[in-house]
């Protein structure tokens, strides 16, 4: 492991956004101090306006005094600093193919899952229909693939990677269910290869944790709904 005494993360292990950073530093073999956060505290809250005040949000990257947010962001800031053990592809299309599905993730597919999670009735029903034709989307492109990456993770498989542990929690805390090992053998295939990978398994938080942290989200919400 490379030293790196001065990089920090600021994030919570239930975090998936702050997971694929972990991910991405222990790939590239970059040493870190991790600074965990309780969101529910003062303290934690004012650290993050301080550092991120305009999403207040993490994870956030601290490095040689310099902040950094939004985990995509922060992944290509890695990628150029620490080229080492490469996450894209070097060939050119490959690599804007690669940040093209990484937004579809984080757009398209995320905002699919929250109106399904959040959502009740018809409109729970759309978000679910639109899940189902992002999983659809996301079998075609592993299909005759081990990984996205190919044959070693990379930076498609850090994005996606949410969808191979954490989404299951999603579907059972948001009532609904869309993922089908049927309906998507390769891409079933792909979450079974990731979630075994080492360098994924070490750092992956505790089911319940998990659980604790999306149904406090869907109070939240129905709190604030009321």
């Amino acid at each position: 492991m490379e030293e790196r005494a001065d990089l920090k993360l600021v994030g919570t292990k239930e975090s998936l956004f702050t997971q694929r950073i972990v991910w991405a530093l222990k790939l590239k073999g970059i040493d870190y101090e991790f600074i965990e956060q309780d969101i529910s505290s003062r303290s934690s809250t004012l650290l993050l306006v301080e550092l991120n005040p305009v999403y207040k949000k993490v994870p956030v990257i601290v490095h040689v005094g310099k902040s950094l947010s939004e985990s995509l962001v922060i992944l290509e800031y890695i990628e150029e600093t620490w080229p080492l053990n490469p996450l894209l592809p070097l060939d050119p299309f490959d690599r804007a193919s690669a940040r093209f599905w990484a937004r579809f993730i984080d757009g398209k597919f995320y905002e699919a899952a929250k109106k399904a999670f959040f959502s009740s009735g018809e409109t729970k029903a759309e978000g679910v229909e639109s899940v189902a034709e992002g999983l659809q989307l996301l079998e075609r492109q592993i299909t005759g693939k081990k990984l996205f990456g190919g044959e070693k993770i990379g930076y498609v498989d850090i994005v996606v990677g949410w969808i191979a542990y954490w989404f299951q929690y999603v579907e059972e805390v948001g009532e609904f269910k869309a993922m089908d090992s049927k309906k998507y053998p390769y891409l079933d295939a792909w979450i079974k290869t990731f979630i075994q990978l080492p360098v994924i398994q070490q750092s992956l938080p505790k089911p319940n944790d998990v659980k604790a942290v999306f149904k406090g989200f869907k109070d939240a919400a129905l709190a604030g709904a009321n």
